[in-house]
């Protein structure tokens, strides 16, 4: 005879088993074993797929204003007289 310490019921050495270095029987054994709650649905695959999308939306934003500012530079600039027409202005 053995006894379960789960349910502390009397069983025979052929209706109990060994689980986590103990005995005990068949139907706590199950309970044990079976999940206590139903697998929830995470949202947390979201979470990175927010960060990569927020980060090229800046990313864009960034480069869009640096060749708005790019483009309003006169092209004289370019040419490399901007700098002679204040100079030769002055005198």
């Amino acid at each position: 005879m053995a006894r379960c310490p789960e349910c502390r019921h009397f069983y025979c050495r052929e209706c109990i088993t060994e689980h986590d270095d103990r005995v005990i029987c068949s139907a706590c054994l199950k309970k044990l074993t079976v999940p206590s709650h139903a697998p929830r649905h995470s949202f947390a695959w979201m979470f990175p797929a927010v960060q990569m999308s927020a980060g090229l939306c800046i990313i864009w934003l960034f480069f869009y204003f640096l060749g708005a500012m790019l483009l309003s530079i006169p092209s004289r600039y370019h040419e490399g007289t901007v700098w002679m027409e204040k100079w030769f202005s002055t005198r």
